[in-house]
This record gives structure tokens, C-alpha cells and sequence, in this order.
């Protein structure tokens, strides 16, 4: 009887499993931008704050409705519609001051994770490309060498994600290979067991989040104060990481495998530059906007929410009902927005989407180390490499035999073409029936110096058969 219940028990908790996780991937999670839905925007719930107003909604609706009954059946309650006037522009200032905030929070995390990506593309190629593997042994492990130097540049971008979603630890599936080589404090905190285990989120923490219910929504930040707690701290891993690439540099510039000094220059500015994105991601999440403003604008917005059906009822009646629910939804819509894209870097469903970031650096990545430095033969003497496309298509061991003034004469002509197509056209026109008249030319010349050689031999023929002629009557005399 008891393993029935728990089999029923166990069956019940994988149904509502399987229920949450569904949940949990449409309303949370950034939207992945390459995927598209054949739906009108205004039919959309993914990426809508509608979830998140379900509440507030039910309750402007229960407060308009009974504000609506009493007006209409038991005494007025309207008032003048110059408190909407002057309500609806301060709503209007401090919602305009609101979305224009958070979005351009939200702008410039974007602005940092470009201008991180952008540096993490040329520290990888400087690193493959220009740091000299020596000869022998050694160069297998300067190879393994640059390829941990550019699996630390993929771990700076992963655990500046983690940082950035208030997720201070290392054993994370997308981080832990990339830097279980490395001392830091996270994973130092966690080898000695002080540190709790994470505990995944209840279905009420989970509810709440979709319906914005902020005071059952479990602390972002609850993982510091476990950390704290234990007496210990959890270090900084993006900057840790730097130091580790910071040291690779310096080795390889004192054995002398990047002797080039603007290339040392580029590379530090390089890190420089990956420190600039941490920091400016850094300022973006823990920075805020103040407080008070929040306070505030919400007040505000509420007061004008919950006098507005005073206002409607003497003109609309009952449809001041659905006219309240109306104006409610655009008003705590705005508000909505700007709460959510206020820390870009969020498990948001319109948060930046810095797992696809990631990805599409570790992709790019690999590309980079999927073949050695290309050397001159690889993509330069070739005959397939077709130097004056799309003028003419032929490849660069023809355009070697014709010599220097024959192909900067053709570059001088390679420009017309995007000044007029007809001109173009006309220009190649008349150099192919230039190079077709050689070809007869060549073809003449050949065929008068065959036939000058045949009238020669012929002319040698009659001589010497004149020669033979005149001397057969004296040979038959003598």
C-alpha cells in the first residue's frame, strides 16, 4: 500500500515537474533573436509583461468594478478630471524618465559585450597566429600553451555571465572545464566543504517570478550571503582569469616568442580592453537606479491607476470598466519594461541573451584553432586565386607571367566598373577584341612565316631540279 502511495506520489511530482520546466522555458530565459514566430506582435505571450500583470490587473479590475457599482448604484464618487490632467503628465514624465533609463542600461551592456567580444577575437587570433611556436619538444608545448591561453579567453567571457547573474561559482557545466586547472577562490571555498550546495527554486519561487510577486521571489544575491556566512570569500573569477592570460603573456614575451614590440603593445591592450568590458558590465549590474526614483515613479503611477475609475465613471459608466483596465495595462506595462531591462544581464525573457554570446564566441573560437597560421602557398600561390575578380577571372600564376606593368595597367582600369556599368562593359569589350586582333595577329604572323618557309624550300626544289636538268645534256654528250 505504501509503495502505491509513492508511486502515485512519485508520478504526481514528475507530472508537475515536467509542468515547471515548461514553464520555466517560456517565461524565463532571453529570447534567442535567430528565431522568429509567424504571430503578430499583439498576439505574442513570450516576451510580454502580460504574466507579470496578471496580478496588479486582477486587482485594478476588483477595485474599478466596486469604485463602478457604488458610483452606479449607491451614490457618486466621480471627481474632476483635472487631477487626471495633471496626474497624466507627471505619470508621463516619470515613465518617459523610466524606460529611458533602463533602456539605456540595457544599451550599454550590449555596447560592453561587443566591444568584449571584438577583443576576445583578436587576442585569439594574435595569440594563434603571431606568438612563434619553437622547433621540436618544445613546440608541442608552446601549441598546448596557446590552446590554454584561448580556452581562458572563452572562460573569461562564461564566468563574467555567471558573475553578471549573481552566480559566484565555478562548477557551473559550461565553466568547470575551462578553469578546474586553476587556483581561485570559488573553487578553493568548495574544495574545503563550507560552502552549502545550491538548492533549485520551489514552485512558488518559480510562480512568483512569472507573476511578479516580489516577495516570494527568492534573493539573486542569496549565494554571497552563503559565502559570507561561511566566512569565506568568493573571489572575483573574471578577474582571476586575467591574471592567469596576464602571466601567459608575460611568458611568452620573455622567451621571446612574441619579438615583434607593436604586437606585445596590441596584446596588452587587448586585456586591457577584455578589463574595461568586465568593469563597465560591472558598473551597469550593481549600479542601480537609485531607490528613491523607484519609490517614486511607482507611487505615482499607482495613485494614477487607482483614481482614474473616479474619473471615468460619470462620463463612460460601466465601460469605465474596460476603459481603466485599458489604460492600466499600457501605464504598468512601461513600468514593467523598464523593472525588467534595468539589469540586462538577468535570466529575463527580454534580457541580453549572453548564453547565445557565449556560444557564438566558443564557435568562433574553434574556427580560429581549426587550422594552423596559413602560409603563402596556402591561399596566395594558387590558381584559383583569381586577384582581378570579377574583371577577369584568371588565377594568380597567369597574372605572374605577365609582369608588373601589364597587371598594375589593369588596375588602373579595375575601378571604372563601379563608376559605370556600361562604360565597364564597354572597356572589356574593346580589350577583348584587343587581345582577340593579337591573337589573329600571332596566328597571321605564324601563318606568313610557314608559307615564306614553303615558297623557300619550293624555289631550293625548282633550283636544284634546273640544276639537275642542265646537266643531263652534257653528261649524255660526253
Amino acid at each position: 500500500m505504501a509503495g502505491g502511495q509513492n508511486g502515485v506520489r512519485s508520478e504526481r511530482e514528475s507530472f508537475f515537474d515536467d509542468i515547471s520546466s515548461d514553464l520555466d522555458s517560456y517565461f524565463t530565459g532571453p529570447i534567442d533573436a535567430t528565431k522568429s514566430s509567424k504571430l503578430p506582435y499583439f498576439m505574442r505571450l513570450r516576451g510580454s509583461v502580460l504574466p507579470g500583470l496578471i496580478l496588479p490587473m486582477g486587482f485594478v479590475t476588483g477595485w474599478t468594478v466596486w469604485i463602478t457599482c457604488v458610483h452606479q448604484l449607491v451614490r457618486p464618487l466621480s471627481i474632476d478630471s483635472l487631477l487626471l490632467t495633471v496626474l497624466g503628465f507627471l505619470v508621463g514624465l516619470a515613465l518617459s524618465f523610466r524606460s529611458s533609463t533602463a533602456y539605456e542600461r540595457y544599451n550599454d551592456g550590449r555596447k560592453c559585450w561587443s566591444s568584449l567580444t571584438l577583443n576576445v577575437r583578436n587576442m585569439a587570433r594574435l595569440i594563434w597566429i603571431h606568438i612563434r611556436e619553437r622547433e621540436g619538444p618544445d613546440g608541442e608545448d608552446d601549441l598546448l600553451a596557446k590552446l590554454t591561453a584561448v580556452n581562458l579567453l572563452l572562460a573569461f567571457c562564461v564566468s563574467l555571465k555567471h558573475k553578471l547573474r549573481h552566480q559566484p561559482e565555478y562548477d557551473y557545466k559550461d565553466l568547470q572545464g575551462l578553469v578546474s586547472n586553476l587556483q581561485t577562490f570559488a573553487k578553493m571555498a568548495h574544495d574545503e566543504g563550507s560552502i552549502p550546495p545550491r538548492k533549485a527554486l520551489t514552485t512558488p519561487q518559480r510562480i512568483s517570478s512569472y507573476l511578479g510577486i516580489t516577495f516570494l521571489e527568492k534573493n539573486p544575491v542569496r549565494r554571497y550571503k552563503a559565502y559570507k556566512k561561511a566566512g569565506k570569500h568568493h573571489g572575483n573569477m573574471p578577474l582571476e582569469i586575467m591574471t592567469y592570460l596576464s602571466s601567459y603573456l608575460e611568458m611568452t614575451v620573455q622567451g621571446g616568442q612574441i619579438p615583434v614590440p607593436a604586437y606585445q603593445s596590441m596584446a596588452m591592450g587587448y586585456l586591457g580592453g577584455m578589463m574595461d568590458s568586465l568593469t563597465n558590465c560591472e558598473r551597469i549590474s550593481q549600479t542601480p537606479l537609485p531607490i528613491a526614483y523607484n519609490i517614486v515613479i511607482s507611487q505615482i503611477t499607482w495613485l494614477y491607476v487607482l483614481f482614474l475609475p473616479f474619473q471615468l465613471v460619470s462620463k463612460l459608466n460601466w465601460i469605465a470598466i474596460p476603459g481603466t483596465l485599458i489604460a492600466a495595462y499600457i501605464i504598468l506595462g512601461f513600468a514593467a519594461i523598464g523593472r525588467e531591462i534595468e539589469d540586462p544581464f538577468g535570466d529575463d525573457v527580454n534580457d541580453l541573451n549572453l548564453d547565445r554570446y557565449c556560444d557564438s564566441v566558443a564557435l568562433e573560437l574553434d574556427m580560429i584553432l581549426s587550422a594552423p597560421a596559413p602560409k603563402r602557398d596556402d591561399f596566395i600561390s594558387r590558381d584559383d586565386n583569381y586577384v582581378m575578380f570579377p574583371n577577369m577571372n584568371e588565377g594568380y600564376n597567369a597574372w605572374k607571367k605577365k609582369g608588373a606593368d601589364k597587371i598594375r595597367e589593369e588596375l588602373s582600369k579595375k575601378p571604372l566598373r563601379h563608376v559605370s556599368p556600361a562604360l565597364a562593359r564597354e572597356i572589356r569589350q574593346s580589350e577583348l577584341r584587343d587581345r582577340d586582333n593579337a591573337i589573329e595577329q600571332k596566328e597571321r604572323e605564324v601563318q606568313e612565316r610557314e608559307d615564306a618557309e614553303i615558297t623557300s624550300a619550293r624555289k631550293e626544289e625548282d633550283l636544284k631540279r634546273r640544276k639537275a636538268a642542265a646537266q643531263m645534256p652534257a653528261d649524255e654528250a660526253v
